[in-house]
């Protein structure tokens, strides 16, 4: 049985207000498979996509899904389901959903299919439970399939950072190792010389004893090191030698 989601009060965000954008460098641009005329543009809003979802910390060669890709180029799917592979890939999961806590997977779930932070931490709160009961693949068709990600973006339109107003882009915040993981991680690797590991350290160290023996000085030749000729002492015969001139 599914249990049903936490109510939690929506806080007012820059994106459920409406307000006069000016034009500038951090305007998002809207990536559309409608306008997409060519194989190069098609090619943009793919990369956009990546951008989006794997943001530009796992932007690699190696994360590509080249069959989701080909459906796209073909119009065999939505840019929605081009994302939603995206976020159910096997490399999404190794390297954000398995590397971090169920609020941090909440927060950037939010970031990357919505466009928008978490509201509070009651939502955090109600979503980590959704994830723990229905799972990481569930969570992301409910997202997908929501009325908000509908309404902002519909069936052929990348999702984006809805609005700006301080901190990083979204797609520049790496999505591994927040705060309570890397804490975790760190806290639970073996630190030599650490004093929770003294026993540990303790116990690996090997002792050995010293061994005494016996030793007889009866045929011990020791050698005879004096001298019988005496060496003769450099004398100066200049008078001056020794006494300062006035």
């Amino acid at each position: 049985m599914t249990i049903p989601l936490l109510a939690y009060p929506p806080s007012s965000q820059n994106q459920r207000v409406a307000g006069y954008e000016v034009p500038s460098d951090e305007t998002p641009r809207r990536y559309s498979l409608e306008d997409a005329t060519d194989q190069s543009t098609i090619n943009e809003l793919i990369w956009a996509a990546y951008r989006q979802v794997f943001s530009e910390h796992v932007l690699l060669q190696s994360s590509r899904q080249l069959h989701l890709e080909s459906q796209l180029s073909n119009r065999t799917i939505s840019v929605r389901d081009f994302i939603r592979g995206l976020a159910k890939s096997d490399v999404f999961r190794k390297l954000v959903v398995e590397t971090n806590s169920n609020y941090r997977i909440v927060e950037l779930a939010l970031k990357r299919l919505l466009g928008r932070a978490p509201y509070n931490k009651d939502e955090e709160l109600a979503w980590s439970i959704r994830i723990a009961t229905d799972g990481w693949q569930q969570f992301v068709d409910t997202l997908i399939d929501s009325d908000e990600y509908t309404q902002n973006f519909g069936d052929n339109t990348v999702p984006y950072q809805r609005r700006r107003y301080k901190d990083r882009p979204f797609n520049l915040v790496t999505p591994r190792y927040s705060d309570y993981w890397r804490d975790k991680l760190e806290n639970s690797r073996y630190k030599w010389g650490d004093i929770r590991n003294f026993l540990d350290m303790a116990r690996s160290v090997t002792i050995t004893p010293v061994q005494f023996r016996a030793v007889s000085t009866a045929n011990v030749s020791i050698p005879d090191t004096t001298r019988s000729d005496h060496p003769a002492v450099p004398a100066s015969i200049n008078p001056t030698a020794t006494f300062p001139l006035r």
